[in-house]
């Protein structure tokens, strides 16, 4: 049975890249509580100074989105709106692999 993943590209405003992946921090270090993550993984791009991509693996779609209606996402979704001028999803079927 494949999982739900993803790859997701933000684009930070001018000079806001750091304090993007600072947020994202927070919630990757909250997600070993929630239920049905299983990679959530912060980069930063080396060709491109204001690009955080996060990598996702999830149970499935549903454990994903129950993630977003967690106590606290709002709050910290909300924090980091205004540091973002852009983001990409790229959805996936993970089918495996070391880690997963």
């Amino acid at each position: 049975m494949s999982k739900y993943g993803m790859y997701v590209k933000f684009t930070a405003i001018a000079g806001g890249r750091d304090a993007l992946a600072a947020i994202l921090m927070e919630a990757a270090a909250g997600m070993d509580g929630v239920d049905g993550c299983e990679i959530y993984l912060v980069n930063v791009s080396e060709t491109e100074p204001e690009t955080v991509w996060v990598t996702e693996v999830w149970r499935d779609a549903e454990a994903h989105q129950a993630s977003l209606r967690a106590e606290g996402a709002s709050e910290m979704i909300g924090r980091a709106r205004p540091l973002i001028s852009g983001v990409e999803q790229i959805k996936l079927s993970t089918l495996g692999g070391k880690g997963v």
